[in-house]
């Protein structure tokens, strides 16, 4: 999966819980949940929809390596390789 796709499979994630969002609204290297105005929920249907795209579970104690959308499309690279 190139990083053209994993982006793509991110932004199709955001958008299964805001459907509303388009990738000129995002700023990546901002907060998602910010960016996005995700609350908790949203966040965790967010991280499930990745989940479940890619079979990568995303612990808790790697939040902070996945909170942006710059970061989760790395973390999700280096998971794909």
């Amino acid at each position: 999966m190139n990083t053209d796709d994993i982006e793509q499979l991110v932004l199709s994630a955001i958008q299964q819980v805001a459907p509303e969002i388009e990738m000129d609204d995002i700023e990546v290297d901002e907060d998602i949940r910010k960016t996005c105005d995700l609350d908790s929920m949203d966040f965790i249907n967010y991280l499930i929809a990745i989940k479940n795209a890619t079979g990568v579970v995303i612990a808790e104690k790697d939040y902070g390596n996945a909170n942006t959308f710059k970061k989760m499309v790395e973390f999700l690279s280096l998971k794909l390789a």
